[in-house]
């Protein structure tokens, strides 16, 4: 049994405090890096239609030796598929790519407000789950605005929302609103893919100061915050570090510290990005 901490969700389900995720891996990469993770301990594991690694991630799943009971695969339905027909449809294509009989997490990936069809494909993720096809249900990069409306029009909240969050980006009123629902925060882009953050001054100071790198004072941060972050890594030694991060303790002043970033999205504004 893999010893990480799991957060509870609002659908009594489980979801393990951090885990891997795969994009932008192809098929061959993430069926060598989820077999990995799940080998040092990893119980989570992160794909998207839009990634097209799925198969390589089944294949992954099936080659950790890790009871398949123990391991939540995600998987996200993309904006080409809105719609209550077609996210049905996509599920099944996505099913059939991870060779798996359920999904553990099935998430809307972009709420794309100008086509105006998630409500449809959130109609469609309530009967998969009625069915007993996916485990939980939940959404990506959807605003307070978009969570609520999911609410009003069908009387289910997501599990999960999964969202653009690192230090430079920490997103303190989303995260409240979440926690004011029982919505669970996930962490997409949390090392601040692309920026110098694992090289900015405080992180590399509390970093020394504890003895660890500074990728695991920032995956340290999120997990501190109540956030599920996902890195994504190939590299063994990279995995195994990234998953060591509950052996310390951030204080309040280093938390604190650690969020006052120059604030700024590293990805694409949900009220208008458009991902098919």
């Amino acid at each position: 049994m893999s010893n990480i901490p799991v957060h509870t969700l609002n659908d009594g389900t489980t979801l393990p405090a951090l885990g891997l995720g795969t994009w932008p891996m192809d098929d061959t990469q993430a069926e060598g890096a989820v077999a990995e993770a799940l080998e040092l301990g990893y119980r989570l594991v992160d794909t998207a239609t839009n990634y097209r690694n799925e198969s390589g991630v089944g294949r992954g799943v099936a080659r950790g030796g890790v009871p398949r009971e123990e391991i939540v695969v995600t998987t996200k339905v993309p904006g080409r598929h809105h719609g209550y027909e077609e996210t049905l449809a996509s599920f099944e294509e996505s099913r059939a790519r991870l060779g798996l009989d359920y999904v553990d997490l099935y998430l809307i990936h972009w709420p794309l407000p100008r086509v105006g069809r998630y409500v449809d494909s959130w109609r469609a993720m309530i009967k998969l789950r009625e069915e007993g096809l996916v485990r939980s249900i939940g959404v990506s990069n959807f605003t307070p605005e978009h969570i609520e409306r999911l609410e009003k029009e069908t009387g289910v909240l997501p599990s999960v929302n999964q969202i653009e969050l690192h230090p430079m980006f920490p997103q303190d009123e989303l995260r409240a609103f979440h926690e004011a629902k029982g919505v669970l925060t996930e962490s997409w882009s949390p090392l601040g893919r692309g920026s110098a953050l694992l090289q900015d001054p405080v992180v590399v100071s509390v970093s020394e100061a504890f003895g660890v790198t500074p990728a695991q004072v920032v995956l340290r941060w999120h997990t501190q915050l109540g956030a599920v972050p996902i890195p994504k890594s190939s590299d063994p030694d990279r995995q195994r570090a990234n998953l060591d991060v509950f052996g310390f303790e951030l204080g309040p002043a280093q938390l604190r510290a650690i969020s006052e970033r120059a604030h700024r999205r590293l990805g694409g504004d949900p009220e208008t990005h458009e991902e098919f």
